[in-house]
C-alpha cells in the first residue's frame, strides 16, 4: 500500500504539463552541462598532459646534451694526455733511467694536478697487461687479486680504438678504491708493433652523473636515471635498491620504446600511473630516462575543475530561469485539456475524446492524448478479464480439490466400518476427512505453509490407507528447517491422489508411498516416490496431457499442478517424473526458497 502511495507521489509531480516541461528542459541542461564539464576537464587533462609531456621530453633531452658534452671533454682530456708524448714514451720506449724518472714525474704531477682540480674525477691511470701502471699521484696501487683480463672495459679498450664507456660499477682494479664510478677508458697505441699496448682510463665521480640527473625541475617524486644500450644501470637515484632486488624498473620497456614517450598505469592502484620520457645519445647509446608521476603533473587540475564546475552552475541558473519563462508561454493553450484530464483522474474513461479544431502542436497532443485513454480502457478490459478468467480458474480447482467418488467412498467406508463396530477407526477415519474438507473448504490463500500442505497430504493418505487396508503404507519425511516455508497449495495431493490410483491401486502386492522434502541451496525440494506398476517411456511423455489430467480420478491433475507452479514460479520449476515399468515412480517439485510475489516477472 505504501509503495502505491509513494508511485502516486511521485506520478502527481507531473500532472502540470508545466513541471512536466521543466523536468525535461531541466534534464536536457542538466546533461549539457555535464557534457561541457566532462569534455572541459577531458581537454584539461590531455592539454596539462601534453605540456608535461612536452616540458619533461626538453628537460631529459637537455640532460642528455650534458652529458654528451661532459663526455666529449673527458675524452678531450684522455687524447691530450695520450697524444702528449710522455705516457707513450714511458710505457713503450727505453730510456736512461734519469730520463724515465723525469717522464714519470711529469705524467705522475698531472694526474695529480687532474684530480686535485677536478672533484668530478676520482681515478686517472694508465695500466698495462703487464701490470706496469701509473695511478693517481703515483701512491695507489693495483688490486693484486684482479685479473685485468677478466676486466670487460679494460679487454674492450686493449682491442679497440675508440674509447669505452662503463655503466655504473665499483671499481676494483685500484686497491683499496672501492667507489661507484663510470669508467672512460680508451686503448694507447705501441708506435713500435701499431697495437694497443696499454689502456688511459678515467674513473667518473659517481656524484657528476647524480648532480645531473637532478639538476631538473621536475616533480619531487619524479626523477631521472640512465640505462647503456645493453639494459645495464648507468644511473639511478635509487641505485643500491636495484642492486639489492628492492626495486625494480622498467628496462625492457625503455630499451624497446619506439617514441619518445609512453604512459605505464599503476598496477597497485595507489595513482594515476607515470610518464616515461626517453632521449637516446646518439653519442654514447645511452638512453635517459625521465619518469614523472602524473598525479603530481595534474595537481592543479582540480583548480581549473573548480573554475569549469563554478562556471557550469551560473550557466546552469541563467538556463533555468530561460526554462522557467519557455515553459510557460508554451503551456498556457494546454489547460484546455484540463478538464478531460480531470475527468480521467475521477476513472471516467468514456466520452474523454478531446477534440480540438487546430493545426498546431496542441492538436497532435490532443490525440495523442485520445490514443492514450483509448489504450488504458483496452487494458483496463482487459485485466478485468484477465481477473475474471483467474477467479474462476481458483474456483474450478477449489470445487475440484475433493473428488465427488472419493468423497462417496469415503463415507461408504464409514458406515461400513461403524456398522462393524470399529469405532475407533470411525473416529479416525471421520477424524482425517474432516481435516480434508475443512483445510479445502475454508483454504482461500493462494500460498500456505509447507508444513500444512504436507498434512493435507497426510490427512488424504490417512483416508486412503483405512480404504485400502494393508494394501497401502505411507511415509512422510520433511526436513524441519523448511516446513514454514509458504509454498502454493495444493500440489501434493494431487500427486499422492495420481500415485495411489495409476501405480499402487494395480499393483499386486502391499504399496508404498513416501513424501520427502528438504531444502538445497536456494530451493525447496519435494518428492513424492511410490513402488508402484511404473510407466513406460510413451506413459512419461503423456503424462501431462490435459485429457489425462481432466480424468475422473487423480483430482486437479498432474497437469494443473504443473501449469500452476509455472505460472507461479516460472518456466524454469515444475514438476520432473522418473519412472521404470514394474518399479515404480518418483515425483519431483523443485521451487524457489523464500520466494516473493514481486519476482514474478
Amino acid at each position: 500500500m505504501s509503495e502505491k502511495k509513494n508511485r502516486f507521489t511521485v506520478l502527481s509531480l507531473f500532472k502540470s504539463v508545466k513541471t512536466t516541461m521543466l523536468c525535461l528542459f531541466s534534464l536536457l541542461i542538466v546533461i549539457t552541462m555535464a557534457i561541457f564539464l566532462l569534455i572541459s576537464v577531458d581537454y584539461t587533462k590531455k592539454t596539462v598532459l601534453e605540456n608535461s609531456t612536452d616540458y619533461t621530453s626538453r628537460l631529459v633531452r637537455q640532460v642528455n646534451r650534458d652529458i654528451d658534452s661532459y663526455i666529449d671533454y673527458m675524452e678531450n682530456i684522455s687524447s691530450m694526455i695520450i697524444q702528449g708524448g710522455d705516457v707513450q714514451r714511458y710505457l713503450f720506449m727505453k730510456m736512461p733511467k734519469e730520463e724515465t724518472e723525469e717522464v714519470y714525474g711529469r705524467i705522475v704531477t698531472q694526474f695529480n694536478t687532474v684530480v686535485e682540480t677536478r672533484q668530478d674525477i676520482s681515478n686517472i691511470a694508465v695500466v698495462t697487461p703487464e701490470r706496469d701502471f701509473i695511478i693517481n699521484g703515483g701512491m695507489d696501487k693495483l688490486n693484486e687479486n684482479v685479473s685485468l683480463q677478466d676486466v670487460e672495459w679494460f679487454e674492450k679498450a686493449l682491442e679497440g680504438d675508440e674509447s669505452i664507456l662503463t655503466a655504473s660499477h665499483v671499481q676494483h682494479v685500484i686497491r683499496n678504491n672501492y667507489k661507484w664510478v663510470v669508467t672512460l677508458s680508451k686503448g694507447i697505441e705501441n708506435p713500435q708493433t701499431g697495437e694497443n699496448g696499454g689502456v688511459f682510463f678515467i674513473d667518473l665521480n659517481y656524484k657528476l652523473l647524480k648532480d645531473l640527473c637532478e639538476n631538473n625541475s621536475l616533480a619531487t617524486n619524479s626523477y631521472v636515471f640512465i640505462v647503456d644500450e645493453a639494459g645495464k644501470i648507468i644511473y639511478h637515484p635509487k641505485q643500491q635498491l636495484l642492486y639489492n632486488g628492492l626495486k625494480e624498473e622498467r628496462i625492457g620497456e625503455v630499451l624497446e620504446c619506439a617514441s619518445d614517450s609512453y604512459f605505464v598505469t599503476d598496477e597497485r592502484g595507489e595513482g594515476e600511473g607515470k610518464l616515461y620520457t626517453v632521449s637516446v645519445s646518439e653519442k654514447t647509446g645511452w638512453r635517459v630516462v625521465g619518469v614523472a608521476d602524473i598525479s603530481e603533473l595534474m595537481k592543479n587540475k582540480e583548480e581549473t575543475e573548480s573554475v569549469y564546475v563554478l562556471t557550469a552552475v551560473i550557466l546552469l541558473g541563467i538556463a533555468m530561469v530561460l526554462a522557467i519563462f519557455l515553459a510557460t508561454a508554451i503551456t498556457r493553450p494546454i489547460k484546455e485539456l484540463k478538464d478531460s484530464m480531470k475527468e480521467v483522474e475521477k476513472g471516467n474513461f468514456e466520452n474523454t475524446a478531446v477534440v480540438i479544431r487546430s493545426d498546431s502542436e496542441i492538436d497532435s497532443l490532443g490525440n495523442s492524448f485520445n490514443l492514450m485513454t483509448a489504450k488504458i480502457r483496452q487494458l483496463m478490459k482487459q485485466n478485468i478479464y484477465e481477473q475474471e478468467e483467474k477467479r474462476k480458474s481458483e474456483m474450478k480447482a477449489l470445487r475440484s480439490q475433493i473428488n465427488p467418488h472419493f468423497l462417496y467412498n469415503t463415507l461408504d467406508s464409514i458406515i461400513w466400518m461403524a456398522e462393524g463396530g470399529k469405532n475407533k477407526e470411525v473416529v479416525r477415519m471421520t477424524s482425517a476427512l474432516a481435516r480434508l474438507l475443512r483445510q479445502s473448504i475454508s483454504n482461500d490463500n493462494e500460498r500456505i505453509p509447507l508444513e500444512k500442505e504436507v498434512d493435507y497430504a497426510g490427512s488424504y493418505l490417512t483416508i486412503q490407507k483405512m480404504r485400502y487396508k494393508d494394501k497401502l503404507e505411507y511415509e512422510i519425511e520433511v526436513a524441519e528447517d523448511i516446513k514454514k516455508e509458504e509454498i502454493i497449495n495444493l500440489i501434493l495431493q494431487p500427486l499422492v491422489e495420481n500415485a495411489i490410483y495409476h501405480g499402487i491401486k494395480y499393483k499386486g502386492s502391499k504399496g508404498l508411498i513416501r513424501i520427502v522434502g528438504y531444502g538445497e541451496g536456494d530451493h525447496i525440494v519435494l518428492k513424492v516416490i511410490d513402488n508402484g506398476i511404473g510407466m513406460d517411456e510413451a506413459a512419461l511423455k503423456g503424462i501431462f496431457d490435459k485429457s489425462r489430467a481432466s480424468e475422473g480420478n487423480n483430482g486437479v491433475g498432474v497437469h494443473n499442478v504443473q501449469t500452476r507452479i509455472r505460472l507461479y514460479y516460472g518456466a524454469e520449476y515444475g514438476l520432473h517424473f522418473e519412472s521404470t515399468l514394474g518399479e515404480g515412480t518418483t515425483v519431483t517439485i523443485i521451487i524457489p526458497r523464500n520466494f516473493r510475489e514481486e519476482e514474478r516477472g
